[in-house]
């Protein structure tokens, strides 16, 4: 899982985002202590604090700190550089400001050093290490300044004054050591928060992605059947919009039927359900969650789609096995065909040559039917190319033609359109001859009996190939089977013809389809006009 790096949170000299915040504070805390001082100042002059200043003198003072701090704010608002500059230059001026409204109030003994301890606090919170001790050095080194010179300048100073001085210093380095321990703390739970948080977005993408991957259907639903989430798959399945009203009865009463029941019971057997709007079914299980709302998983698994994935397994399993087989078979099969061979020549008698042509016959169906197992085993070796099929049918037509000896009158070729398919030539030429082989078995054998039509597709550079007879067509029942290996309606039919045919059609891209409409049975293959 990957990380993002905690100095994301940082600037380009090491401070983040909550730094620059707190410093935002701290001035404006500033601003609101200058602001009450200035309106005390006006206002109420005989509560001042600094007794000892005349009223123009206490206001103008009362003034310039308010826009020192004022300034202060804006540039740490607007300035985001120097971060160490702009609070080492706050923090002196508030020394020296309330240094002074220390020495005019009448010294420590007025209650203006919390004050400064209060500067000092902020100051351990945001600060930087060993800067936050000298702030508190400087605070002492003000304080000690300010009594020494109260001690010089008034006759009546009480030399346990220094006490209090040196006291109060103390408590200027402990403030500030405090404040700065604290801050680490602070600063350190949010850097773990940080980086908590990353681990569980990172994790609630992964895990969200994943269910949206998911081949099954995932629900989240409330204790009254409302649903919370879902993914696409659980969207499909159950024909839910992407938003509006979520009751899990609108779009299945049987899964909410079986839900309630769920949830009086809560046993873990599988529930078969099916989808009114789609007809689907489905097997929905249901799985309890530790949230603190007690949500339900639902996974919904589509049966269709097992059972077909079960039947893909199986025939590829059997296709396997039956080409293992015929590999077998095909030395022995060709050897009765060669002593079948010997025997016609010999004059035997009627029954003789009956039981020949039997033999040879139906050597000659094991061996097509061997063929045709083993060249589907040979559809994933592709070498596709841009056939012109204004200039290869015409030849194919006249081959098969001749090889089946039939008239060429039965065969129609009509070519349209751009008549290019980029296809493997010789997969091209084993599908086409499987459904030409099709139509023939179907058909009257007569003139036209056989269309072969090219045109272009609806779907942009594309073209289909139709192979159209003017036998009876295909049952409605057959329909579903009619692509199944060893499914036929003829009984010369190997049932393997229409079935390589499609798999040589998926393998070069291209889509077989049976089309209603016509007299008889129409296959179209839908494949590339480029490459």
């Amino acid at each position: 899982m990957n990380h993002l790096p905690i100095t994301d949170l940082t600037d380009a000299e090491g401070f983040s985002e909550s730094h620059w915040r707190s410093l935002l504070y701290f001035n404006l805390y500033r601003v609101v202590l200058a602001v009450l001082f200035l309106f005390s100042a006006l206002f109420f002059p005989g509560s001042f604090l600094v007794l000892a200043l005349q009223s123009g003198l206490r206001q103008g003072l009362a003034l310039v700190y308010l826009l020192i701090t004022f300034l202060a704010l804006l540039v740490s608002y607007r300035y985001r550089r120097h971060y160490s500059v702009q609070l080492t230059s706050s923090v002196m001026f508030d020394v020296l400001v309330f240094t002074a409204l220390i020495h005019f109030g009448g010294g420590l003994s007025s209650g203006l050093g919390t004050m400064l301890l209060a500067v000092l606090a902020s100051a351990g919170l945001v600060g930087q290490g060993r800067l936050v001790l000298f702030y508190a050095a400087l605070a002492t080194l003000a304080v000690l300044l300010e009594q020494s010179y109260t001690a010089f300048t008034r006759r009546d100073f009480d030399p346990a004054e220094f006490f209090q001085a040196g006291v109060f210093s103390t408590g200027c380095f402990a403030v500030a050591i405090s404040a700065r321990l604290l801050a680490r703390r602070v600063i350190a739970n949010e850097q773990l928060a940080y980086r908590r948080g990353i681990d569980l977005r990172n994790q609630t993408n992964i895990s969200q992605r994943a269910i949206e991957e998911m081949q099954e259907g995932v629900l989240v639903l409330d204790s009254q059947g409302q649903i919370k989430q879902n993914n696409p798959r659980a969207r499909q399945l159950l024909t839910l919009p992407d938003s509006g009203e979520r009751q899990l009865h609108r779009f299945s009463p049987e899964l909410a039927t079986a839900f309630a029941e769920w949830s009086r019971h809560s046993h873990s057997e599988n529930i078969l359900v099916r989808v009114p709007d789609s007809g689907l079914q489905l097997q929905a299980r249901f799985v309890h969650t530790e949230s603190s709302e007690s949500d339900v998983l639902v996974f919904l698994e589509d049966i269709g789609r097992v059972r077909d994935q079960a039947l893909q397994m199986k025939l590829a399993a059997l296709g396997r096995l039956t080409a293992q087989i015929a590999h077998e078979i095909r030395n022995p099969l060709s050897a009765i065909r060669h002593a079948g061979e010997l025997l016609r020549e010999e004059r035997r008698g009627e029954m003789h040559e009956r039981l020949l042509r039997i033999v040879l016959d139906n050597s000659q169906r094991l061996e097509r039917i061997i063929n045709d197992i083993l060249d589907l085993g040979r559809r994933d070796r592709i070498y596709p190319e841009l056939i012109d099929l204004r200039e290869t049918l015409p030849v194919f037509v006249d081959e098969y033609l001749l090889k089946e000896q039939l008239p060429a009158a039965v065969v129609d070729l009509q070519l349209s359109g751009v008549a290019q398919l980029y296809f493997d030539r010789s997969h091209f030429h084993r599908m086409l001859w499987n459904l030409i082989g099709n139509a023939l078995r179907h058909s009257q054998r007569s003139a036209g009996s056989i269309c072969i039509r090219i045109r272009d597709a609806r779907i942009d550079e594309h073209v289909e190939t139709h192979v159209i007879d003017d036998g009876p067509g295909v049952e409605e029942a057959a329909r579903e089977h009619i692509f199944e290996p060893f499914f036929t309606t003829h009984h010369r039919g190997t049932g393997l013809g229409l079935y390589i045919a499609r798999e040589l059609c998926e393998a070069n891209g291209a889509r077989l389809e049976l089309v209603g409409g016509a007299v008889g049975a129409d296959f179209c293959v839908i494949g590339r006009a480029t490459a």
